[in-house]
Order: C-alpha cells, then sequence, then structure tokens
C-alpha cells in the first residue's frame, strides 16, 4: 500500500524500482590494453634513464674545491698524529720499550744487519738518481719515456714489476752476485721513469727531496720509538688501501680531474697514496728491526736479504717523493 502511494505521487522513482541503475564500466578492447601496457612501460623506462643520466652528469659536472680541501685536511690531520706520536714515543712516555730502548742489548750480526739495509737504501736512492741524470742527459731516453699511450705504459709497467720481482726472486750472496745486477737494473727503471718529472726545475725538486727526507727521516724515528710490534699489526688495513690506491690512480687516467669524480679519485690517489706509503714505511722499518732480531743466523741457504728489505723502504720513499713533488708542482690544485 505504501509502495503504491509512493509511486503515484512520484513516477520517476516508480520507474527507478521497477528498473535498478546499474554502473557499467567501458570495455576495452584488446589492441587497446596492449597499447595502455606499451605506453607505460616505455614512460618507466623514460624516466628510469632520466634518473641515470642524472647521475652521469652530477659525476661528469665541473668539480669544485672539496675533494681537494679534504685530502689537504686529511694530510694535515697524518702530520699532525706524526708529530703527536714522535713526541709521545720519542719522549719515553709509552708504558712499552721500543726498538731503540733495546739497541744497546743487540748482538753485534743485528747492527750489521740494519746498517747494511739502510745502506743499499741510500744506495738505491743514488742509483735512481744518476739514472735519471743520465736519462736527462739523452733526448732519445727522455722522448722514449715521455712517450704517452697505453703500450708504452704498458711496456714501463711490465719493466718495473718484472724487475723487481727478479731482484726479490734471486736469493742474496755475500759479494757482488747476480741479485746485485738485478737491484741496479731495477733501481735504474724506477730512476728512468721518475726522470721526466725533473723537467719541473731543478730547485723545486731539490725542495721536494729535502721534504721528503723529512718525512722519512720523521716517521723512521716514530718506528724506531714505538713498540716494536705498535705497526706491524697494520699490514691488512695497508694492503686494502693500496688496492683502493691502486684503482683510484687507474680511474684518474680515464677521468679528468675537471670532474667531480675524477677529481675524488685523483685526490685519493695523490693525498691518500701519501698517507698510505708513510703508513708503510712505518710497517716497513718496524718489520726490517723485527727481522734482523729474529732471523736465523746460521741460515746458509737462505741468509738475512738486506737488499730485499731495502727495496722496500725505498719504494715508500720513492712514492712518498713523487706525491710531495706533485703537490708542490701545483698538481693538487689541478682544476682548468
Amino acid at each position: 500500500m505504501l509502495a503504491t502511494r509512493l509511486c503515484r505521487v512520484s513516477p520517476g522513482l516508480a520507474s527507478l524500482v521497477r528498473a535498478p541503475v546499474v554502473l557499467t564500466t567501458p570495455r576495452l578492447s584488446k589492441g587497446q590494453i596492449t597499447r595502455l601496457f606499451v605506453n607505460d612501460g616505455r614512460g618507466s623506462y623514460t624516466r628510469s634513464a632520466r634518473r641515470r643520466a642524472t647521475v652521469v652528469e652530477q659525476a661528469a659536472a665541473p668539480a669544485g674545491e672539496t675533494a681537494f680541501n679534504i685530502g689537504k685536511a686529511a694530510v694535515a690531520g697524518g702530520a699532525v698524529v706524526g708529530l703527536g706520536g714522535l713526541c709521545y714515543y720519542g719522549l719515553g712516555l709509552s708504558s712499552q720499550t721500543g726498538a731503540i730502548d733495546r739497541a744497546h742489548l743487540w748482538p753485534q750480526y743485528v747492527k750489521d744487519r740494519i746498517k747494511s739495509t739502510y745502506a743499499y737504501f741510500g744506495a738505491s736512492v743514488a742509483a735512481s738518481a744518476a739514472s735519471a741524470a743520465m736519462c736527462l742527459r739523452s733526448p732519445a731516453m727522455m722522448n722514449l719515456m715521455m712517450r704517452q699511450g697505453w703500450i708504452a705504459i704498458g711496456v714501463t709497467m711490465a719493466a718495473m714489476i718484472g724487475s723487481g720481482m727478479v731482484v726479490r726472486g734471486l736469493p742474496y750472496k755475500e759479494g757482488f752476485s747476480s741479485k746485485h745486477v738485478a737491484w741496479l737494473v731495477h733501481t735504474g727503471i724506477l730512476g728512468a721513469v721518475v726522470a721526466p718529472l725533473t723537467l719541473l726545475g731543478g730547485p723545486l725538486v731539490l725542495r721536494a727531496a729535502w721534504y721528503t727526507a723529512g718525512i722519512v727521516g720523521g716517521l723512521s724515528a716514530v718506528a724506531v720509538c714505538a713498540p716494536s710490534d705498535k705497526f706491524l699489526a697494520m699490514g691488512g688495513p695497508l694492503a686494502i688501501g693500496l688496492g683502493v690506491v691502486a684503482v683510484s690512480s687507474i680511474g684518474s687516467m680515464f677521468l679528468p680531474p675537471t670532474t667531480v669524480l675524477g677529481s675524488g679519485l685523483y685526490s685519493i690517489a695523490l693525498y691518500g697514496g701519501l698517507l698510505l706509503f708513510s703508513g708503510f714505511l712505518l710497517y716497513d722499518t718496524q718489520k726490517i728491526i723485527k727481522q734482523a732480531e729474529i732471523y736465523p743466523m746460521y741460515n746458509i741457504d737462505r741468509p738475512y736479504d738486506p737488499i730485499n728489505n731495502a727495496i722496500s723502504i725505498y719504494l715508500d720513499t720513492l712514492n712518498i717523493f713523487i706525491r710531495v713533488l706533485t703537490m708542490m708542482a701545483g698538481g693538487g690544485n689541478r682544476r682548468k
């Protein structure tokens, strides 16, 4: 009854009651659905490509002061830590004894081993300097050492690494032997490789040599005054750091230092390399002292090898010198 009254009052409402409204969605054909999926995928790819392009553009953007300032701050911090360590261990504030405290108790053969090791180190420096001077007097050799290209770089790296492996693999014998010949060849090759750096100017090279001597002398004093095993535990971190610096050096060959990524890699190779090889010098110095103390005295087949130990600190010193000279020549500000 009530429904009949409502229908009479509102005919439109009665029609709704008799035929309810059903909401329908438009039906798409298979072709339209396919086009929608294709357009959606194309839009996603475009957005991801745009994001990748942004990252590349950021890496290739012009370099600022950040990477070089961080590197300079790291070197300055390392210098402060080194001076602090020298004062701490040099003044005898450490509770543990260092090598310098036991030096008067060493047998004579330990003193002779350390003395011969540093004698070969000095001779290595002199041989490399003589080789560099000879290359400077020969235009053909300088042209060969300054030649660019991957073949020249590969030959140079093969000569350095190969000669180093040969000299380290040969056994040491008293007197002049084949190991001494390989040692002179190896140091001569390294001197020839460094020879083009002398074109930066004699006064600049001399100043860099004096600065390097001060750094090496200070670090050696820290290693001698510190406890004997203080820096021998640094072998693992130093090896990891060497890999990072090597990768950065290779990367800086492909990326110019005028970009953000290139400047970061160059800063790691330059400033990080200086800190790394300073740490290696501490490690190798204490390693020489340790081997001189504990190496068997009557090992006839394989006697104590001062040449191999000298090459370790010689390579550390050479890498420090190259980086100091590069920084003094303005290599820490390569943004043009």
